[in-house]
Formats: structure tokens, C-alpha cells, sequence
């Protein structure tokens, strides 16, 4: 079976869809099915990869985005479709993709929207101002609830004609999947996220590791995640100032991103999950929480 699966919002290097689009595809080839990804990128290709076929087109960089890029082109992303026949179609962006669906209506081809983030959330961001000098952080009282409504009615106009264009709509997240529960959508999927428990294990916590950060009695913090706007590194840095009070603590961020150069001045650019006393993520807009959840795999109670 050709399973044929569009997404949108892709960074070059990093970033939860990233890695579940890839594994999903070698899952799918390990089963014996046919995947093929089509998505944006800074050119166009065409290549055979463990996770199967992936095409690539040429997608423009949206702004103030850190990096993602879009498939704005529905002309070529239709010739795409037809030349290639699928025989299912998942469709990983609900704004500027949602048109595939009734492509896929027309053509017999059974289509399923995945949804991995909160759209409300998402949509706010551009919407929001500086406070205190920290990107990304509401207005306060009536503007800040102004800006929260207006997305939450764009959010539902958009969840709503999303669960009617497509048969499915399978959310990886309860945090996503609220979104479509409060409309009362009937087609919708909860498939929760799944943990690499021989990579993320107890296993693997490593007492050398930590005493590179941090000395014995010393706690150690990390911050692993982009640094970027949306993730919201800001807020671990404004965290650890109201905790400078307290003695003995080290933080570190594993990460990159356009933030980083703030990330920087609250702490060292280096990596040490596998010693630290926490680990957070601190976006809300998103919730892959693969950072997050890989921990709870490292300390034993992560999610298959």
C-alpha cells in the first residue's frame, strides 16, 4: 500500500514532527507498505531513504518562525498527488493543507489529518507582545484575553472544517486532541506518542556525566528543546533567576535555535540529561514534549 503523507512546518535539523515523520515512515517500510514524505525544504529532491521516498520542494521560509518552511504551491503539490496514486494520505498541517482533503474525497483516496499541536496556542504567538523583555508572553488582562479569544475562534473554524474534509483526525497529544473534543467532533483519534525505552532508559543515567556540570550536592538543571520563539526557552532562564536564592544549582540547555543567544547568558550551551535532577520543556503552543517524554523514559515511566 502507498501511503503518501504531506507535511508543513519542518525545520532543517531538529523538531518533533521531524522525528515522527521518521519513524512513522520506517515503520510503514518495515511492514511492507510504500511511504513517501513530501515536504518543504530550502530545494527541490527527490531520494530513498530508511524512512522511504522523500520528495522535497522548494518552500519559502515563514517569518519569525525560526526556520519552518511552507508548501504554499497547491499546483505543484497536486501534480505530486496524481503522478503519484496513493493509496491513503495523511496530511500533517491543517492550515495551508487542508484543501488535500477533498482532493482526497474526489479521488476515493481514504485521508487522515494527524494533529500534533495546539492550533489556539500556535496562533497567539504572532499575536503577543514583550513583557519585561521576554518575548512570547501574553498581554495582561483584557488585551491578553482578547488575543486568547480570537485565536480559540480561528482554532475551531479551522478544527471544524478539518474533521469534515478529512475521514480521521488522530491527535498525538490529549493537550492537541482538546481542541476537537470541545467541538464534539465524532471522527477523532487519540494515538499517544510512544518512548524509546532502550535509548531513554535508567539504565543509561551516567554519575560521570553529571559530575562534568555539577559537584556532588549540586543540583543540576537541563533545558533541552529549540530555542526558539514558540518553545519558549525564555522561561527557564526567568526561573532560574527567582530560584538564584538558592545555592548549589547549575543549569544547562541542550538546544539551538534563534533564542539561543539569550538561552546562553542564563547558562551553558552544553548537554547533560543524563545526570540532571529535571529536565523541562517549556513551550505550550506545542506538545510533542519528546524532550519531556524521553526523560520520563530515562527515569522508568514513560509511554510506549
Amino acid at each position: 500500500m502507498r501511503i503518501v503523507r504531506l507535511a508543513n512546518f519542518i525545520t532543517p535539523c531538529s523538531g518533533g514532527l521531524r522525528t515522527a515523520l521518521r519513524e512513522l515512515g520506517a515503520g510503514y517500510a518495515a511492514a511492507g507498505h510504500e511511504p513517501v514524505l513530501v515536504m518543504p525544504g530550502a530545494a527541490d529532491q527527490d531520494e530513498q531513504t530508511p524512512q522511504g521516498r522523500v520528495i522535497t520542494l522548494r518552500g519559502p521560509v515563514l517569518p519569525l518562525s525560526g526556520g519552518y518552511r511552507l508548501l504554499l504551491s497547491r499546483r505543484r503539490v497536486m501534480d505530486i498527488l496524481e503522478s503519484l496514486r496513493p493509496d491513503r494520505l495523511e496530511v500533517s498541517d491543517r492550515t495551508t493543507l487542508r484543501w488535500t482533503g477533498p482532493w482526497a474525497r474526489r479521488h476515493d483516496v481514504p485521508a487522515v489529518m494527524v494533529s500534533h499541536e495546539s492550533v489556539a496556542g500556535l496562533l497567539a504567538l504572532p499575536l503577543r507582545t514583550r513583557r519585561h523583555g521576554s518575548p512570547g508572553l501574553p498581554p495582561a488582562g483584557a488585551a491578553g484575553r482578547m488575543v486568547q479569544g480570537l485565536a480559540r475562534v480561528i482554532a475551531d473554524t479551522l478544527n471544524a472544517r478539518t474533521a469534515q474534509a478529512y475521514a480521521q483526525v488522530v491527535c498525538t497529544t490529549r493537550w492537541a486532541a482538546a481542541e476537537f473534543e470541545r467541538l464534539g467532533v465524532r471522527n477523532l483519534l487519540h494515538v499517544p506518542l510512544g518512548v524509546d525505552l532502550e535509548l531513554f532508559s535508567p539504565r543509561r543515567r551516567s554519575p560521570a556525566l553529571r559530575q562534568r556540570y555539577a559537584a556532588p550536592g549540586e543540583v543540576l538543571i537541563v533545558h533541552c528543546g529549540r530555542l526558539s520563539v514558540e518553545k519558549k526557552p525564555h522561561r527557564s532562564i526567568d526561573a532560574l533567576h527567582r530560584l538564584h536564592h538558592r545555592p548549589h544549582q547549575r543549569r544547562h540547555v541542550a538546544g539551538h535555535g534563534r533564542r539561543g543567544a539569550r538561552a546562553r547568558a542564563g547558562g551553558d550551551l552544553r548537554p547533560g540529561r543524563a545526570g540532571g535532577n529535571g529536565v523541562w520543556h517549556a513551550g505550550r503552543g506545542e506538545r510533542f514534549g519528546g524532550a519531556a517524554r524521553g526523560d520520563r523514559g530515562r527515569r522508568g515511566d514513560g509511554e510506549r
